[in-house]
């Protein structure tokens, strides 16, 4: 039985595989610039971020349909809960479908087809975090925020994702000031290419309850210590920060150092399709790579559960910590 987990820091868009891209594409006439299924594999090696949101990017063009949103939320979780994810709040990225005049309801409606049966399908309750793409400008990040309002009621956060160097927190700060109006929880990716002071601002300026990666917070003691005693989570995504440059190896990976430090970290898998491993598989590789016990691991898994947004629910919350404390290790945790 697999570790009990949270997912935090999650993609859905990034769980498309190959397989299910293909599918999609012949169900709505699209033609994908590959061949087959192990040539579009063979693209999911990246030099950088950059490179990374090129295909991720281009291969949306499948995403059409309620159904198909459906269909990739249902895979992802299928997936998640075969690894021990029992929670998981989920990002998407409505910009990137408007733009190919995909419509807000079709992928709000499409995903929670999905995510509102996963309970009972899968075993994995779920939020929807509606993220931002920070190299799009902030007037179309408030229209986005807009055309969100009548779905408000099946998202519980806004987050900030996609080119992070020369995008920084304060373009987003009056969307974020709106959201927080509307009572919505606050997360950014910061600190993964950008500098430390990217993360600072997403606090001071933005107001984030959650640091998405963080990695680079490493390089200032002072935002240690501070998100330390501040206990702002990080969501990490070892996996990731290897395939996309972030770190050489993932011997190299800065978790434990993070971890002594006494930072509150968590572990997850960003966009699993592309960067070779779910949430389990991000746990065994950590575990394996860097040599993490099992109180290290247990840790970690309290964490995602006590990072999640489930103030709402802290009933389930301490059921799932439950879980946690209950787990006996045996020779995987994934």
């Amino acid at each position: 039985m697999p570790l009990p987990k949270a997912e935090l820091h999650l993609h859905i868009e990034g769980t498309l595989e190959p397989e299910l891209a293909f599918e999609l594409a012949a169900r709505n006439g699209v033609t994908l610039p590959y061949a087959d299924t192990e040539a579009l594999r063979k693209a999911y090696r990246f030099e950088d971020l950059q490179s990374f949101l090129d295909l991720y990017y281009e291969l949306m063009a499948v995403l059409r349909t309620e159904q198909d949103f459906a269909d990739l939320a249902n895979a992802y979780l299928a997936r998640a809960a075969a690894q021990g994810v029992r929670h998981a709040e989920i990002f998407f990225d409505p910009q990137a479908h408007l733009a190919r005049g995909v419509s807000m309801g079709t992928v709000v409606e499409g995903l929670w087809r999905a995510l509102g049966a996963g309970e009972a399908r899968h075993g994995v309750s779920t939020r929807l975090i509606m993220c931002f793409l920070r190299d799009e400008s902030a007037e179309s990040a408030l229209a986005t925020l807009e055309a969100a309002r009548p779905y408000l009621d099946r998202i519980t956060g806004i987050g900030l994702d996609s080119a992070e160097v020369g995008h920084p927190p304060v373009k987003f700060r009056e969307v974020y000031e709106a959201a927080a109006a509307l009572g919505l929880r606050r997360v950014a990716h910061a600190g993964e290419e950008g500098p430390p002071e990217y993360i600072t601002e997403a606090l001071d300026v933005l107001g984030v309850e959650r640091v998405d990666h963080g990695l680079r917070c490493m390089e200032d003691p002072a935002l240690v210590e501070r998100l330390v005693r501040e206990r702002i989570p990080l969501t990490l995504c070892p996996l990731s920060n290897v395939r996309l440059r972030a770190v050489d190896t993932l011997a190299d990976h800065p978790l434990p150092a993070m971890l002594d430090a006494g930072l509150l970290c968590t572990v997850n898998s960003d966009d699993p399709a592309y960067f070779g491993g779910y949430a389990g598989d991000n746990f065994d590789a950590v575990r394996s790579a860097l040599g993490l016990g099992e109180e290290r691991l247990r840790e970690l898994a309290r964490n995602s559960f006590l990072a999640s947004f489930l103030e709402d629910d802290e009933e389930r919350r301490g059921r799932y910590l439950a879980e946690v404390d209950a787990y006996r290790f045996g020779d995987a945790v994934s």
